[in-house]
């Protein structure tokens, strides 16, 4: 397979991969040229194309989605952008987060299409780590307490564009939605199943978002995979509360 030598100062310039190519790298791309004087050395250098680092695709990927579902309703609140800042700092640190804002700001100003990006990111990312997309995308959404039907709409879009799985979608959705009827969502459970059969609903769902499952990805996104899995503890939680049973 031929390589080829890129060289850039961009804020993920060390990782180049897959997500400079295509449509995520089409964004991308400009975001690169625009910013390359802007940027910290230590990400700069001569970065060969082959498979990419995993992390730098999941960023690169996280910020091109926050843009799209930031623009979905028309307009970008302070909210929105003050969640994402905190979750930048608490994953990359007060510098590197300052240069991921810096990216998203450009990136907020093109043009996304999101179907063929999340085709893109689909081919490249694992399942779990792409459910952690769109979890964190639900938090954005509902930076300000509560989620516009329009960004709704860009999330479900998003997901079924990422192949994840409707009861997965689902879940998600739920876990921001406080009542006992959204804590059956979140496990994928009927209301009236059986206690073991909630039981055994919790298990499967500890499992499948359990934060090992995006370890790969470095410690600071195991950190944000733990808030997803304490919404199913919680869920369960609730549920055991409204049954009376351990």
């Amino acid at each position: 397979m031929k390589h080829f030598k890129i060289s850039t100062s961009s804020l993920l310039g060390a990782g180049l991969g897959w997500w400079f190519l295509g449509p995520v790298g089409a964004v991308l791309g400009f975001v690169v040229g625009t910013i390359a004087d802007n940027v910290s050395p230590e990400f700069g250098g001569n970065a060969e194309y082959q498979g990419g680092n995993p992390r730098d695709g999941f960023i690169a990927s996280l910020l091109v989605l926050i843009a799209a579902v930031m623009k979905a309703d028309g307009k970008v609140v302070k909210s929105e952008l003050d969640y994402v800042k905190v979750y930048l700092v608490r994953s990359l640190g007060e510098a590197k987060s300052a240069e991921a804002l810096i990216m998203l700001r450009d990136i907020l100003k093109r043009n996304i299409p999101v179907s063929q990006v999340c085709g893109q990111i689909k081919n490249h990312v694992d399942y779990n780590s792409r459910v952690q997309l769109v979890h964190m995308l639900f938090g954005v959404a509902n930076s300000d307490g509560s989620i516009p039907q329009s960004e709704v709409s860009v999330i479900q879009q998003i997901a079924f564009g990422l192949g994840l799985s409707t009861p997965d979608l689902q879940s998600l959705l739920n876990m921001y939605v406080k009542n006992t009827e959204s804590a059956y969502k979140v496990l994928d459970v009927d209301p009236k199943a059986a206690d073991d059969e909630i039981k055994k609903a919790y298990r499967r769902m500890a499992l499948k978002f359990h934060p090992d499952k995006v370890a790969h990805l470095g410690e600071e996104f195991q950190e944000a995979a733990k808030e997803k899995f304490q919404k199913v503890n919680e869920a369960f939680e609730s549920i055991k509360k409204e049954r009376g049973f351990n």
